[in-house]
């Protein structure tokens, strides 16, 4: 009997987009509305992402322009984006806010590196906690006697193989985001 592991490759499939989403986050020197999604401001009461208030839109490599639906949101848009990581100071004109994304220091390419890889190796271990959750489910199925010890060691060196696949395409995301980040 083989062992569906659908679900464990479901969650590992959601592990390598969240890391994704983490990447797309990073700003590699360009302007890019993705850096924005994290954040939010309270609008009516509840807290609201950026894109939900306002447009965003890029004019040219290095500008983000931010127009909000409800110009009383100036303000909240700007407090935001200065108490968020992104170390850019929005530039308010009683319209629209623009961000502009100076170049990328040495220094700084190679903090976001790190940055990168601390995301890369998070989701290798999140990929490695979702493996031993499969093997707690293989080894739950061999005591309850619904697989025999060939279909258990067969099993896990499944879910092995499915692990390594995994790993190998955080890796390949890995170096082609620091390759974005040091290209200048």
């Amino acid at each position: 009997m083989a062992v569906d592991f659908k679900e464990f490759e479901r969650r590992m499939g959601k592990a390598l987009d969240h890391l994704q989403d983490e990447f797309d986050a990073v700003r590699a020197g360009r302007a890019n509305a993705k850096v924005l999604d994290r954040i939010s401001v309270e609008y009516y009461g509840s807290e609201t992402p950026l894109n939900g208030v306002a447009t965003i839109s890029s004019p040219d490599a290095r500008t983000l322009v931010i127009s909000p639906w409800d110009t009383k949101l100036l303000k909240d848009i700007a407090k935001a984006i200065q108490m968020s990581d992104l170390g850019i100071n929005p530039q308010n004109d009683g319209r629209v806010i623009r961000l502009t994304f100076p170049q990328l220091t040495e220094e700084r390419r190679k903090e976001l590196a790190k940055q990168v890889k601390k995301y890369g190796e998070d989701a290798k271990v999140a990929m490695r906690n979702i493996r031993r959750d499969g093997m707690d489910y293989v080894k739950k199925l061999k005591k309850n006697s619904e697989i025999t010890e060939d279909d258990q060691k067969k099993a896990e060196k499944d879910l092995q193989t499915l692990l390594d696949k995994y790993i190998k395409k955080v890796d390949d995301a890995l170096a082609a985001k620091e390759k974005e980040l040091m290209a200048i």
